[in-house]
């Protein structure tokens, strides 16, 4: 049965390559200060830089998750054109956005019970999605249904690597995941946390380190050690209005990969809300999840 990849806008993916294979997104919703706007895909790098620019100036940024009415609503039309669907969901351990989309799974199946819906919970987020996203395309392409799709990715999703540093404390201090006293002392000690997604779809904070230059290390040295040389997999690199340090990492993966895809996406504002401006990440297959 013919099917559509969906998936929602926590995830980052060469928006070329998402106009190319028809990759559709869930809209998410997300407020600075006081006015709500909707992500409905990759945004223009103008769109971002204003958007960091305004929580570099003071501006309050949140989300909003997905209600099953929602998943309804922008997916009726897939249905009633006779597809299935195969979504490509943010982390069951950062978010209820996976859940809502099996709550709306059984309604719409109930009302198209021709089509199916394959919900996945990726267990990442940013580039981790649009690497299973391109794999999902691949897969399709060779002739994989939706269910063998969802299965594969299944058991790629074990390998996904995300590691990324974060330059300002005062986001994780908002999201409960350092104290007020470790974000005072941290920043004015320049400290710069190194943080995964571990096996469960939950952020870890992994190591610490003083200043930007060391950070981005960390990171490339990660990389060396746990890239899977033997994927075909590209390998995202992702920044939040922080194009120096993606330029950076982009220097040390090329070394290491002729003739790979590398590729360097913005970070989406739905989890930029989260993490705040200057964040930096690498996002590749690797050895297996730890």
């Amino acid at each position: 049965m013919d099917y559509e990849i969906v998936m929602d806008v926590a995830g980052d993916i060469d928006a070329k390559v998402a106009s190319a294979n028809n990759i559709r997104f869930i809209p998410m919703e997300f407020t600075v200060g006081d006015a709500a706007r909707i992500c409905s895909g990759p945004e223009p790098q103008e769109v971002l830089t204003q958007f960091y620019n305004g929580q570099r100036e003071g501006d309050l940024t949140k989300t909003s998750q997905i209600s099953p009415y929602q998943y309804e609503e922008f997916l009726k039309e897939i249905f009633e054109e006779g597809k299935s669907v195969l979504y490509l969901c943010l982390s069951g351990g950062l978010s209820s956005t996976y859940h809502s989309a099996c709550v709306a799974r059984e309604l719409l199946l109930e009302k198209y019970p021709g089509c199916a819906f394959y919900p996945i919970d990726t267990l990442s987020a940013t580039g981790g999605m649009g690497i299973l996203a391109e794999r999902a395309v691949k897969n399709r392409e060779k002739g994989m249904s939706a269910e063998e799709n969802l299965n594969d990715l299944n058991a790629a999703k074990e390998k996904l690597d995300h590691w990324f540093m974060v330059d300002d404390l005062a986001y994780l201090k908002r999201g409960g995941r350092i104290s007020a006293s470790t974000a005072i002392v941290g920043t004015a000690l320049n400290v710069k946390p190194i943080l995964t997604i571990n096996g469960e779809g939950k952020l870890e904070t992994v190591a610490k380190k003083r200043g930007n230059n060391a950070a981005l290390n960390e990171l490339c040295s990660r990389f060396s050690e746990r890239f899977d040389s033997a994927t075909e997999e590209p390998v995202y690199i992702l920044h939040a209005d922080a194009k120096d340090k993606a330029d950076q990492l982009y220097e040390h993966v090329k070394e290491r990969l002729a003739g790979r895809e590398v590729r360097i996406c913005g970070l989406s504002p739905i989890i930029g809300a989260h993490t705040g401006p200057g964040m930096a990440a690498l996002c590749f297959m690797g050895s297996g999840r730890e």
